[in-house]
């Protein structure tokens, strides 16, 4: 077994762990890893108990990586309509996917597309026509995970040989000619931009030739097509506002799988918000790699085509964001990612300004060093990033701010480690998503920079990180005991069908009794005890407004 362990949610319980659930926990190679000397003191693997103080960023299982949240939860996921009525022609497709929010965003598009050609979702792939698995580049071991797949699905096709094997998203962009025509895995191979010519690229496959589209485009938004909603609670969704991303971080693979940044007509985001809440959505969050660069004059890539007199009339994100929360005053908005380099204090004012408006803030850091920070070319300093934070501070006092850290990265001394752990203490993050370095193919550190730390030191110092903001979110959370939080409840707890699970403003996780309650109420719940990554409480009573926190 790899000794390099993430803890997963299904091995926690009460924070406490055996040996034996802490031994059977999935292998990481590239996030929130532990080795195993520090679970064990000794080789004794008896049946004692081990408290460990593990940050939410464990507990949610949840990884980053080029300012994407991997939510390892839904990995793998199959989408199902269980409000879709059976088609006439009974064709049946099987969609799985892997990734960001942005990916699973993708296949509800996708899914909305095949089913007006008279698709069927199952979940049994052995009766699928049509298999699609929507893939990550991010990971090398997200890659690894898809290839088993198709695999697999491979092997299916022996005995139904007329059923096409597709592979979608930024994989398919990066691997097309090794999926297709050297390891002979796939009938299909459609980029995150061509996903409108999938039924042609189906009957290609289907005359028996190979089918590949994986063209990036300056326009395409799919801003005309609407979502079939995958894996949802009914109470909230995803709203994609912009594609693609022109940061070209030196560690990032995005701009080469998804292409350059477009942004979508702010009239088909509010409406799609106004659909939403109409089919009872009470949350939704505005969704792009980075949100804080939206900008609409018409369409196109911003920065080639916009001149001065359309800059000048074009929607700004935070002109969108105030749209959007007029359109839909009765329900939460969030979003998600921002770019300290491109937040400005016109999208905080908003936010101030506006109840519906949650007071939170995904800002990832990556690190705290200004010299590290210009390898990384995120275009900010360690001093313009807390000048961002005094800002937060100061127009929303009280909004809950999260980040993500890079450990080990090219070169990293450390001395700039240590400027990452102050940047921490400085900012007093309530949550974060950390991982250590992993080169990943065709980025700009690839071409460049030497991958020179040892893995045993970029572990080291993302334990030191891990340490550090368990403490900074148990600190966070106790300062939330004793006060009523106002709570959209999403579900039930996942430890118990006895306890309802929602979030509060600052996006935190709250757990308390069900009694009469139901998911879509609006709950005001005095919080009595937490945990480093929960609050715990008790309703106090059902409201209907978001007027506070």
């Amino acid at each position: 077994m790899n000794s390099d362990l993430v803890v997963s949610p299904m091995a926690k319980k009460n924070n406490l762990f055996t040996p034996t659930q802490i031994l059977s926990l999935r292998p990481c190679s590239d996030c929130l890893l532990f080795r195993r000397k520090e679970f064990f003191n000794s080789d004794n693997l008896s049946a004692r108990r081990l408290s460990l103080p593990l940050p939410p960023a464990i507990f949610n299982c949840m990884h980053i990586h080029s300012d994407k949240v991997i939510d390892e939860s839904r990995q793998g996921e199959v989408y199902t309509d269980p409000q879709q009525e059976p088609t006439r022609s009974n064709r049946k497709l099987f969609l799985e996917s892997y990734g960001c929010q942005m990916n699973f965003s993708d296949s509800e598009i996708v899914a909305s597309i095949l089913q007006k050609e008279g698709y069927e979702a199952t979940r049994n792939v052995d009766e699928a026509d049509l298999i699609l698995v929507n893939t990550c580049a991010i990971r090398d071991n997200a890659e690894q995970r898809v290839r088993n797949r198709l695999t697999e699905f491979s092997r299916i096709k022996r005995n139904k040989p007329e059923a096409i094997i597709g592979v979608l998203g930024c994989m398919a962009e990066r691997l097309k000619a090794k999926l297709l025509e050297e390891e002979h895995l796939v009938d299909v191979v459609v980029g995150p931009d061509a996903y409108r010519d999938l039924p042609n690229l189906i009957r290609t496959a289907e005359d028996g030739q190979k089918a590949i589209n994986v063209m990036l485009s300056k326009e395409e938004t799919y801003a005309d097509i609407e979502p079939v909603r995958l894996g949802t609670n009914g109470i909230t969704a995803f709203i994609s506002i912009t594609r693609g991303c022109d940061n070209m971080c030196a560690f990032c693979v995005v701009p080469f799988t998804r292409g350059r940044e477009r942004s979508r007509d702010p009239e088909t985001i509010e409406q799609e918000a106004i659909d939403l809440y109409n089919r009872g959505y009470r949350e939704i969050t505005l969704l792009g790699q980075n949100v804080d660069s939206y900008l609409w004059a018409g369409g196109g890539l911003k920065k080639e085509i916009y001149s001065q007199e359309e800059l000048e009339k074009a929607v700004n994100f935070a002109q969108l964001l105030e749209r959007v929360a007029l359109a839909v005053p009765q329900m939460r908005i969030r979003f998600s990612t921002s770019h300290p380099k491109d937040m400005t204090d016109q999208v905080l004012e908003v936010m101030a300004r506006y109840d519906n408006i949650c007071k939170y803030i995904h800002l990832p850091v990556q690190s705290g060093n200004s010299r590290v920070l210009s390898l990384m070319n995120r275009g900010y300093s360690r001093e313009w990033y807390l000048s961002r934070i005094e800002a937060i501070r100061r127009i929303i006092p009280g909004c809950a701010v999260s980040t993500d850290i890079i450990t080990g990265f090219c070169s990293e001394t450390e001395e700039e480690h240590a400027d990452t752990l102050s940047m921490m203490r400085l900012s007093a993050y309530d949550f974060a998503y950390m991982f250590r370095y992993s080169e990943r193919p065709k980025t700009l550190a690839e071409r460049k920079y030497t991958d020179d730390i040892p893995e045993e030191v970029k572990l080291r110092r993302l334990n030191e990180v891990i340490e550090l903001q368990n403490r900074l979110s148990l600190e966070s959370n106790q300062r939330d005991v004793g006060k009523v939080h106002r709570v959209l409840v999403e579900g039930r707890s996942k430890r118990s069908e006895d306890f309802l699970s929602g979030r509060n403003t600052q996006n935190k996780v709250v757990v308390f009794p069900k009694e009469h309650f139901q998911a879509g109420d609006v709950v005001d719940v005095l919080v009595e005890s937490c945990t480093a990554a929960t609050l715990l409480g008790k309703a106090v009573e059902r409201i209907t407004s978001y007027t506070k926190n």
